[in-house]
């Protein structure tokens, strides 16, 4: 763990402890939405790689939204020098009106793993066919939709505070890959048991749509779970302590949920470090400045 990044999750989790407190209830735009400028399925698309599966999705509970017109984005592994890390699912504000999160996704392709990066657009796409829960339960997403520029919530899948949050409906969806594969709703990458190695034709249209960067919240929410070494899998051994945030970045919320232990204990692949041997690196990287 370098000094950057614990400067990077300080940051984070002081402002998620300010936050925690707050109840807002008017969703403003974040600025001008970035368009992707790579190819679906190309190279450009993947940000990283992994030599072993990541863990099984971790079972939680969604926290309420706390802000309309927020979006859930679903918690996601991902990988970085250390291993697999989890990034919580949480709610972020939509570039613009009428925007919907494609998540990320794991896919095998030969002796690899790889990560398809996650976008926002005017359709949810294909990401792996991967029960990711809170509406996105393999095709599409059914815990909400916008109409007239408002985004309306469907209670029967979406956490939300009537109270607080006004335009909701409830249409009851029966997810047919917990039906159909009971066992295998956990798998954490396309390719897996239960899963789809490639989207259905109306999915494989929206590739020609224009496809958008995730925003700097939520950039910024995966460098402080990255930074964050509870969130490690090794540590928490597939069962984050902090699974969900009721904000990005809001570790330390009072609304945070946890994983549910459920499933087996997870074992990296790969041997791990011993402590003095992280030292031993540590101590060769003295004097190099931060990148």
């Amino acid at each position: 763990m370098t000094s950057t990044r614990v400067f990077v999750a300080a940051g984070w989790l002081l402002g998620a402890a300010l936050l925690g407190g707050c109840v807002v209830t008017t969703y403003q735009p974040v600025g001008q939405a970035e368009p992707l400028a790579v190819a679906p399925g190309s190279d450009q698309d993947v940000e990283e790689q992994a030599p072993e599966p990541p863990p099984p999705l971790p079972v939680y509970e969604q926290p309420p939204c706390p802000v309309e017109g927020y979006i859930w984005s679903p918690g996601v592994w991902r990988w970085d020098a250390d291993g697999y890390f989890w990034v919580p699912g949480t709610w972020v504000a939509p570039p613009a009106p009428g925007m919907l999160w494609t998540p990320g996704y794991w896919a095998v392709v030969g002796a690899v793993y790889v990560f398809h990066r996650g976008y926002w657009g005017p359709h949810v796409g294909y990401y792996g066919g991967l029960n990711y829960g809170g509406g996105y339960d393999g095709d599409g997403y059914r815990g909400g939709r916008w109409v007239n520029n408002r985004f309306q919530y469907n209670t029967a899948i979406s956490n939300v505070n009537v109270t607080n949050v006004h335009n909701v409906y409830r249409e009851t969806v029966v997810n047919n890959l917990t039906v159909n594969n009971p066992s295998d709703t956990r798998a954490s990458y396309a390719g897996a048991p239960g899963t789809r190695m490639r989207p259905y034709a109306p999915q494989g249209a929206l590739t020609r749509e224009v496809r958008y960067a995730p925003t700097q919240v939520q950039a910024a929410h995966h460098a402080a779970a990255l930074a964050f070494p509870p969130q490690n899998a090794a540590r928490n051994e597939g069962h984050p302590a902090v699974a969900a945030t009721p904000h990005p970045g809001a570790f330390l919320d009072r609304g945070v949920t946890a994983a549910k232990p459920v499933g087996p204990v997870y074992r990296p692949q790969r041997p791990q470090p011993r402590p003095e041997q992280k030292r031993e690196e540590n101590r060769g990287h003295e004097g190099e400045r931060p990148r």
